[in-house]
């Protein structure tokens, strides 16, 4: 395998670039998607060459389970530096394991909990709590219809909004806030979101990646809302209200109108004229070559973690005795 083992964990690196200009230049959709594929096709290779390492470091301990095969000068000379690479690369595997279900662990409960506190209202699709506390979300279906989990909220999204928050906006506000929230609803935004978290807990590089899509995202449904109601400078407004007297959303996964990020960048946009949908940006513009770039950079990541698997498989199914 040699140092291209290594290559994973780093290429993630080729994709700050495209990180930064996507939010400025692709419709924030194509953004979306775009940045959402990379961060995870990266962070699952970067994943696998770790545990490919680790595995050497594994069998150099004494006690181990593994065959005593697998810790032959053979297979230890598969990877550059094993005796320090292999032996860092354990807890490096084990904090990312623990930062990935510690997030999938907080997104599971705060959603129940969302659920649960939605479960003595009426089953529509827009649920208004009575809080003096203005803020408005979007909750993405349940999943399930047990645990105190409402019927509404296991088949399908309810946007929540709080009668504090509602008297602030205008009637036209109101119907940019709603038609925001369904747009988060209908592309499962929090699916994009809660990606590129783990993709973040599993490589710290693609934390570039994961601001971009939470602030693409906002955009993307920004544009929805813009489309629907016909107003641009409507929806720029609902942003800009909202975001001055709400606190936000309970979880960085679960989308809102006033969700935490570059509101003004928001609004500016929205100001100016809607931005032209394309798949793929045009080669030769920055924002082009970084895509290339980065797709260039997944690719050989996906091909230097896949040798490398191979490459180990091979050689401990060699060194395994029968």
């Amino acid at each position: 395998m040699g140092v291209f083992v290594f290559l994973p964990l780093i290429l993630p690196l080729t994709a700050w670039p495209v990180a930064r200009l996507a939010e400025q230049h692709l419709h924030p959709r194509t953004a979306t998607r775009l940045l959402t594929v990379l961060a995870v096709v990266l962070a699952l290779c970067s994943t696998v060459c770790l545990a490919l390492v680790m595995v050497v470091g594994t069998a150099q301990l004494p006690g181990n389970p593994l065959p005593d095969g697998w810790s032959d000068p053979e297979v230890r000379a598969a990877v550059p530096y094993d005796e320090v690479v292999g032996k860092a690369a354990i807890p490096a595997l084990c904090a990312v394991v623990v930062a990935c279900a510690r997030t999938v662990r907080r997104h599971g409960r705060v959603r129940r909990r969302a659920h649960r506190a939605l479960a003595g209202l009426r089953e529509t699709e827009v649920a208004v709590l009575p809080d003096a506390v203005p803020y408005a979300y979007a909750l993405p279906p349940g999943g399930r219809r047990g645990g105190g989990v409402s019927r509404a909220g296991a088949g399908r999204g309810r946007v929540v909004v709080t009668t504090a928050l509602l008297d602030r906006l205008r009637p036209a506000e109101r119907r940019a806030l709603f038609a925001h929230e369904r747009a988060h609803l209908a592309a499962r935004h929090d699916r994009y979101l809660l990606a590129v978290q783990l993709a973040a807990r599993a490589n710290p590089f693609l934390r570039p990646l994961r601001t971009a899509v939470a602030y693409t995202a906002e955009r993307w449904a920004d544009e929805e809302a813009a489309r629907v109601i016909g107003s641009r400078r409507t929806v720029a407004r609902a942003i800009g209200t909202a975001a001055l007297v709400s606190r936000g959303t309970p979880l960085p996964t679960l989308a809102g109108l006033a969700a935490p990020g570059p509101v003004p960048r928001r609004v500016a946009a929205l100001l100016g004229p809607a931005p032209v949908v394309r798949h793929w940006p045009p080669v030769f513009t920055a924002v082009g070559a970084a895509a290339w770039g980065a797709a260039a950079g997944t690719a050989v990541s996906a091909m230097s973690s896949a040798n490398s698997a191979v490459t180990m498989f091979l050689i401990l199914h060699a060194a395994t005795p029968l």
